[in-house]
Parts: structure tokens; C-alpha cells; sequence
């Protein structure tokens, strides 16, 4: 029994640190850690299913997808994604969907224009638009890109169009900005609706763009830059 229980101490000392190498998540330039390979990130997920990226389409009955960045009808005016394609964390995910359950009650939706962004992109757009305002800077990376951001609007169920809002997605100006008014009263009460339904479901609007929402918790998954493509 001795002799056997040795053997099995043995085998978890090199067991153990083998597993914690296969974890460990290589630092970029700046510092920031950043899961960098699809085989890091499955064993990330092995690890804690939370951590997986769901694909919304999938995981969400009737959600409507616009991925601009599949297009180049974005601010950047160029393909940057090659699959149309959202993902979140699965408890983004869960919450996004209770959401949409709660929406379909009113005969109203939810389309999606960007979710997961791989880092490689955010660094893209900052090379382009240095502004902290709407562009994360590569040295913290996005929400985008640890899978808890989504940006959204509302649609009616039957015609399948947008709810008025106060600007096109993806207009830098004051008018995206939570705190504009000046704004006729129909497109106030439709932002108040998409804010109200997402903070219900954990969601945290960012002040400067009435499309984008931070799930609460985001800090405990850390950046990503895995294609979309290669993602299931």
C-alpha cells in the first residue's frame, strides 16, 4: 500500500504542473494576457464550461444578426470578420436569451451587430480611430474581446425593421451618447426600453453608445484573439 500510495503522489506532482504549463495564457506587448489559440481555449473550456463562446444564433430562437463587420458597411469600410458570426460567454449568452424571451412577450426582438471581437480587430480599429471614447485601446483590449459585450437594437417581430433610435449603429457623435436628449419622444422611450430589459438581465449600457452593453462579470474571462471562423 506504501509502494502504491507513493506511486500515485508521484503521479500528481507531474500531472499538476503539466496541466498548469497548458494553462498558462501568454502575455502580449503590452502585458495583457490573451488566449491566442483554439487549442488554449478548449482547454479552458474543459476546465470551466462557463468560458465557452456560444454561438447566439444557435443558442437563441428568432434572434436577428447584422454583423457589420462582416460587410464593409461599418466605420472602418472594410470586411473585417469572414464568417457572420456572434458569439458570448455561455452566462452572456443565457442572460441575452432571457431577454429575448422577454422582448418576444411584446412582439419585439433583438438584432445583433457585433458580439465576441478577436483583439487582432480592436487592434485594427485603434490603428485607425484613436479615440477612447468609442475604441478600446489595445493596451486593456475590449469587452468585445473576453466575449461579454454585444451590441444590439430592438426589431418588431412581424416586420422584421429596427426600432427607431436616436443614431445608425456605430455613430460616433453626442447623439449616441445615454445622456442626449434633444431626441423626439418615440426614440427616447425605444432606447429606455433596450436599457431597461438589459440591465434587467445583468447587462450594463456603456454611456457613450446607446448600442452597446458589458455584461456584468466581464472581468473574470480575459481577452481573446481566436478568428470567428474558428469557432464552432
Amino acid at each position: 500500500m506504501k509502494k502504491l500510495s507513493l506511486q500515485l503522489i508521484m503521479l500528481v506532482l507531474l500531472v499538476f504542473p503539466a496541466l498548469s504549463v497548458a494553462q498558462e495564457i501568454p502575455v502580449n506587448e503590452y502585458g495583457l494576457p490573451v488566449v491566442n489559440s483554439a487549442e488554449l481555449y478548449q482547454q479552458r473550456v474543459a476546465q470551466d464550461f462557463s468560458r465557452k463562446l456560444v454561438n447566439l444564433e444557435q443558442f437563441i430562437p428568432g434572434i436577428a444578426l447584422d454583423i457589420r463587420y462582416a460587410t464593409d458597411d461599418n466605420f472602418m469600410k472594410q470586411q473585417l470578420y469572414s464568417v457572420a458570426r456572434a458569439y458570448l460567454r455561455l452566462p452572456a449568452a443565457k442572460a441575452l436569451k432571457q431577454a429575448q424571451d422577454e422582448l418576444q412577450k411584446q412582439g419585439l426582438g433583438l438584432k445583433i451587430f457585433d458580439a465576441y471581437r478577436p483583439y487582432r480587430i480592436t487592434v485594427n480599429m485603434w490603428e485607425t480611430y484613436k479615440d477612447p471614447t468609442y475604441v478600446a485601446s489595445p493596451k486593456t483590449g475590449s469587452r468585445h474581446n473576453r466575449g461579454c459585450a454585444v451590441d444590439l437594437t430592438l426589431i418588431d417581430l412581424k416586420s422584421g425593421k429596427q426600432l427607431e433610435m436616436p443614431t445608425p449603429y456605430d455613430s460616433f457623435s453626442e447623439k449616441a451618447h445615454h445622456d442626449y436628449t434633444d431626441l423626439p419622444e418615440n426614440v427616447l422611450q425605444n432606447r429606455a426600453l433596450l436599457k431597461a430589459t438589459m440591465e434587467k438581465h445583468g447587462f450594463q449600457p456603456l454611456s457613450s453608445e446607446w448600442w452597446h452593453y458589458d455584461y456584468s462579470g466581464w472581468d473574470r474571462f480575459p481577452v481573446m484573439d481566436i478568428p470567428l471562423s474558428k469557432l464552432p
